[in-house]
């Protein structure tokens, strides 16, 4: 699912890694070292200004002058990928090339050129990886802040906003406020600074109050500001929070410096602050943003933390070599999960069970799937959500549940990801996977082995879920030749879930070869 990133085993040497990031006002490059207790150490920091978005956002499509820019970085790039002999890279591209009709030309160009495969991410997968970056960068200082908490981060094409309770993900959206997208509603207008900064400001403030009801700014207690305008405010009027690498910028003095700077054009912006003109460019849009979203919340100052996407996508990079993963992330898409199950009034007793069982399964047959951590979520996913299609009606209501999955979001995965969720949970009853099945045929086909897997176990979770859901929790399982015998302890009337076994294992009989035997003992 994540192409972009080979799979490796985990190693007691260090490890040299890297993440690319091509964003909708230049294209960025980190190499880092991956130490054998996971700790990294970047070693080379890059930075190019490639305008992608200028030419998605005002027409649709990536522009051939940008493109051939980008390529000629990314061949720049890879020389010095190779100098330092790097053993693993993750290239991602978000909101220019994700909104770009031309989308694949631009990437199988740079495949050509390059020989690097580009992950285009959605917005969901661009705060996890912020978000696990901001909450390993903050340490004891975040820890000591778990209040109400929202991390925004105005990039180029969006702005990613996620809110913390306590220290744990709660919620996580993403508006259409990025700063290069901004100063392009003002091309052709030739208007003076303060009156752009006047109809930027109005634009800004309707998004933001669409955002009630879904999100609760009005409780906000702290602000984390994510970004090079963040930092760029923080270097002009912040100050440094202890050693912790994080600054802190009081709001009378924010907002002296956002009055300050709407009155500059670029030009005077880039002369004044020592900017390059593209940042100068966009530098009161994105204050203008976070302004906006720091007056709708209870915060009196804003805490600037220096991390990016990018040293996200170095840390999951470190844990799949270290073998390592992120706990409070793999909550936090859980809680999401669990947040769109009570959204469409699912079960959550038979979700939660259904849920438990899959993952028992799952550890127990790991030698027979083979696969990995990731997949194992993505089934316990599946297992809280496979009935959220009896909102709609419970007739066929697995079609449903495969509908309303893959048209949501669940913070922490992927449109990828999300789309195998949808794909496991329809097959949770009736009909095995089809090649007529075209949502199951457009994925990949190592992601259609992986739902046949998931959706077999699935199905059998849910048939023993039917009767003693908590005597189930109890199962013991076990290998008898060409047999997986379930034995559940004590005794009980077991007529419901052999007649739902007998119903729902023709997946799991034809993917592992196993005949299931439901006992008591």
């Amino acid at each position: 699912m994540d192409a972009a990133t080979q799979s490796t085993t985990p190693s007691a040497e260090s490890r040299i890694v890297a993440a690319i990031d091509i964003g909708s006002n230049a294209v960025r490059m980190e190499i880092a070292e991956v130490l054998p207790n996971g700790q990294v150490e970047v070693i080379e920091r890059l930075q190019r200004a490639v305008r992608l978005g200028q030419d998605t956002f005002r027409r649709g499509r990536l522009g051939g002058r940008s493109m051939r820019a980008a390529v000629d970085v990314l061949r720049d790039f890879r020389t010095l990928l190779d100098l330092y002999r790097v053993d693993q890279v993750r290239a991602v591209a978000t909101s220019a090339v994700r909104e770009a009709t031309n989308a694949d030309m631009f990437l199988d160009r740079v495949y050509l050129t390059t020989g690097l495969t580009i992950d285009v991410i959605d917005t969901s997968e661009e705060s996890r990886l912020t978000v696990s970056a901001v909450r390993q960068g903050m340490g004891t200082v975040f820890a000591d802040r778990a209040r109400e908490t929202l991390i925004a981060d105005v990039g180029g094409g969006s702005t990613l906003l996620t809110i913390l309770r306590g220290g744990e993900i709660v919620t996580s959206q993403s508006l259409r406020l990025g700063s290069v997208r901004l100063q392009e509603l003002l091309i052709g207008d030739n208007l003076p600074p303060r009156r752009a900064a006047e109809m930027l400001r109005a634009h800004i403030n309707n998004a933001v109050i669409a955002l009630h009801g879904s999100l609760a700014l009005d409780q906000i207690e702290v602000f984390v500001a994510v970004g090079g305008d963040a930092r760029f405010a923080a270097r002009q009027v912040g100050r440094p929070i202890g050693e912790s690498g994080l600054a802190e910028v009081e709001i009378d003095r924010f907002d002296r410096l956002v009055d300050r700077c709407e009155k500059l054009s670029a030009d005077e912006l880039a002369k004044q602050f020592g900017l390059p003109f593209a940042e100068a460019e966009t530098i009161v849009p994105a204050l203008l943003v976070y302004q906006a979203l720091l007056h709708r919340g209870k915060a009196e100052r804003i805490v600037v933390s220096h991390v990016s996407m990018r040293d996200g996508l170095l840390l999951e990079l470190a844990r799949r070599v270290t073998g390592s993963e992120d706990e409070a992330l793999l909550a936090g898409v859980i809680h999401s999960a669990m947040t769109l199950a009570e959204k469409y009034r699912v079960d959550i007793d038979h979700g939660t069970n259904v849920a438990e069982l899959c993952v028992k399964l799952f550890d127990f047959l790991q030698r027979e799937h083979g696969l990995n951590a990731r997949h194992r979520l993505l089934l316990r996913v599946a297992g809280l959500l496979h009935e959220v299609g009896g909102f709609v009606s419970n007739r066929s209501h697995h079609k449903h549940s495969e509908y309303l999955i893959a048209n949501s979001e669940i913070f922490g995965l992927s449109r990828s990801e999300i789309a195998v969720v949808s794909q496991i949970s329809r097959y949770h009853r009736r009909s095995l996977p089809r090649a007529s099945h075209t949502a199951y045929m457009a994925l990949k086909r190592e992601d259609r082995v992986v739902v046949n897997k998931l959706a077999a176990l699935l199905r059998v979770a849910d048939a023993l879920a039917r009767g003693h859901s908590r005597k189930m929790r109890q199962i013991v399982l076990e290998r008898d030749k060409d047999d997986l015998v379930l034995t559940v302890p004590g005794e009980y009337d077991l007529a419901l879930e052999q007649h739902s076994l007998a119903a729902k294992s023709d997946l799991f009989e034809e993917v592992f070869g196993m005949h299931i035997r439901l006992e008591t003992g």
